[in-house]
């Protein structure tokens, strides 16, 4: 008897044995699991369409700055769409973020546009309808739409010449909105300088930009403003798509010395066209800003797009984690322009450039 008893023992300790050894690979099973499904979440991914990117990875060790609470931050970003200079704001941003929050705590849903309004109103509404925690508004068009689209997600915007004139901002000193972000502005009246400083000659300006966008008809008007100071006189040339752009130009050459381009997107995605039409004519271009000088103008007074956008990403940062009020936020500009010139445009044109001016292009 006392045999089948200790038999008995002996069979529910060996029971309980495997039973806790089961449990313990069970533990680790889950545990496994978990991590997996994060490493799977936190990879770069493809969404439905070719235009869809999400971006992000990892887990809260990478954490650069500070910690996260083990939160991953869901930001969109809705870009224009596709040119050198808002591909480098863009860059800049989520630079800044994944440098303060740690790689494994932000993903990034990026969405282009293609230069639709409609497709900015359809990428806003995705974002809102997703609940991500922040949204990155690249241009105007797209932050015109992220910010009709929503008054509660706090939105960055970045490549934007004049918040107000865009009308997502009671004031760009203090926002009052849930919309603040970067400006491209960079100083007119400077651009107008360089512009007498190198075509001293010049009687008449063409003013070239797409009439589409608003902040493009309010650097034309300051770049009024400014050419009245000098004295010269001045015709706007429109754009209402990039249809129109070699028969605009076209009649722009004909009637001008020089030509003004502001930072115009329309304008930037189409300056193959536009030097197309200049540079057999020999009239030089003044530019907003580098990369459209890049692609066929002569000289500008340059900003680093990806300067600003790195400044967007420090805003959204104390936006997500120090709890500030975009609409308390002032509007950023650039912390410094470059003067800087197209050294194969300059050589057609048979134009020495001043000694201090950048070579685009040319290594340091």
């Amino acid at each position: 008897m006392k045999r089948k008893i200790l038999a008995f023992v002996l069979s529910m300790a060996m029971a309980a044995t495997v039973l806790g050894g089961c449990g313990t690979v069970g533990g680790n099973s889950s545990k496994q699991s978990e991590e997996s499904k994060d490493a799977g979440d936190s990879g770069t991914g493809q969404e439905d369409n070719g235009d869809t990117r999400e971006d992000g990875a990892g887990t809260e060790e990478n954490n650069a700055d500070g910690g996260t609470d083990g939160k991953t931050y869901k930001i969109g970003i809705c870009q224009q769409l596709e040119h050198q200079a808002l591909d480098a704001a863009t860059e800049g941003f989520k630079d800044a973020l994944v440098e303060k929050l740690g790689e494994g705590n932000v993903k990034f849903d990026y969405q282009n546009a293609q230069g639709e309004q409609a497709n900015c109103a359809t990428i806003a509404t995705k974002f809102v309808n997703g609940n991500v925690d922040l949204i990155m508004a690249n241009a105007t068009t797209a932050l015109q739409a992220c910010a009709a689209a929503t008054a509660d997600i706090p939105i960055v915007g970045t490549s934007v010449t004049d918040f107000v004139e865009a009308g997502v901002v009671d004031s760009n000193d203090k926002p009052g909105r849930n919309v603040t972000g970067t400006s491209d502005l960079a100083p007119i009246d400077q651009q107008i300088d360089l512009l007498t400083e190198l075509v001293p000659d010049a009687k008449k300006v063409g003013i070239l930009y797409c009439s589409a966008e608003a902040n493009s008809v309010f650097q034309a008007e300051k770049a009024e403003e400014a050419l009245d100071k000098k004295g010269l006189s001045y015709e706007r040339f429109t754009v209402s798509d990039s249809n129109d752009i070699q028969q605009v130009v076209t009649n722009a050459v004909a009637a001008s010395d020089v030509l003004y381009i502001p930072t115009d997107n329309t304008i930037a995605n189409n300056m193959e066209g536009v030097k197309n039409v200049t540079g057999p004519a020999g009239i030089p271009i003044i530019c907003g800003e580098e990369n459209m000088c890049a692609g066929g103008g002569l000289a500008t007074l340059s900003i680093s797009y990806y300067n600003i956008g790195y400044n967007a990403g420090v805003m959204a940062y104390e936006i997500l984690t120090e709890g500030k009020n975009p609409g308390e936020m002032p509007i950023q500009y650039a912390d410094e322009v470059t003067k800087k010139y197209n050294a194969e445009v300059a050589e057609a044109l048979k134009m020495e450039m001043p000694a201090e001016m950048e070579a685009i292009g040319k290594e340091e």
